[in-house]
């Protein structure tokens, strides 16, 4: 059966900076497993424990240099996180007990914690989500996730997530060019409906063509699991390597709550 992952280079490498280092060299689920341990020590930190998310930042800028990723690249996928920093915004302004006056505009205490919390948390996530996918193609993502033994239904999702999410947007480049060869542009309210029948026919013609691979792959032998990706061994030096970044996190939580006073 051929496999579900050879959609070439679009569906696997779109998010990967290529680079020779030691970071895109360590196996994907040892990247994968220190990417967790990292957020959760992040997420398990104190939102007034300042000094430590700043020393989190500083381990998430020595993996970038390491691996020797741009700043411009991090930056611009970092835009994915504005809608919860839309969130965090607003939240000063709604809460409870003590209050602070900036500019004559009362803030609530409670809300600018809460807003710290939010930012900094998922900005140090999102970094390093960053990093995991601009130093590591997604077909060894998921054969990663395989050596983890994530549930093969989950991996299988995310295999076709990944390749049909170009299939799709194909399709509406498609449609989109069809639309404006017939004199269609997009200018105000008055294109809603227009754009509306689009997304039903989207919807439709995806849903079909789910029908036409599903059926395909049964033809060909597909009993709901896929064949194994990969059998390659990591090596426990790798791990050692590999997980020094969320050692290196724990270390810093755990001094700070040592010095809290």
């Amino acid at each position: 059966m051929p496999s579900p992952h050879s959609h070439g280079h679009d569906a696997g490498e779109w998010l990967l900076v290529h680079r020779h280092s030691p970071v895109h060299r360590l196996p994907a689920e040892v990247k994968t497993v220190a990417l967790v341990a990292f957020v959760l020590v992040v997420v398990f930190t104190p939102p007034r424990w300042y000094a430590a998310f700043a020393a989190y930042a500083v381990i998430l800028v020595g993996v970038a240099a390491l691996a020797r990723i741009p700043a411009r690249v991090i930056s611009r996928r970092m835009l994915i996180e504005v809608p919860f920093v839309l969130f965090a915004v607003l939240m000063p302004f709604f809460g409870t007990g003590e209050t602070v006056h900036v500019g004559g505009v009362t803030l609530y205490v409670s809300g600018l914690v809460a807003a710290w919390n939010i930012l900094v948390k998922g900005t140090l996530g999102v970094v390093a989500s960053i990093l995991l996918a601009a130093t590591t193609p997604a077909r060894d993502l998921l054969m990663g996730l395989q050596r983890l033994h994530v549930p093969s239904l989950i991996v299988q999702i995310a295999s076709f997530m990944l390749r049909y999410t170009f299939v799709v947007r194909d399709e509406m480049t498609r449609m989109r060019l069809a639309r404006e060869a017939r004199g269609f542009q997009a200018t105000g309210v008055r294109s809603w409906p227009v754009l509306a029948q689009s997304a039903g026919a989207l919807f439709i013609r995806s849903y079909e063509r789910g029908e036409r691979v599903h059926l395909a792959m049964l033809s060909r032998g597909y009993d709901g699991r896929f064949p194994q990706l990969g059998g390659t061994v990591t090596l426990a030096r790798d791990w050692a390597w590999g997980l020094l970044v969320p050692a290196c996190a724990l270390m810093v939580a755990v001094t700070a709550w040592v010095l809290q006073p």
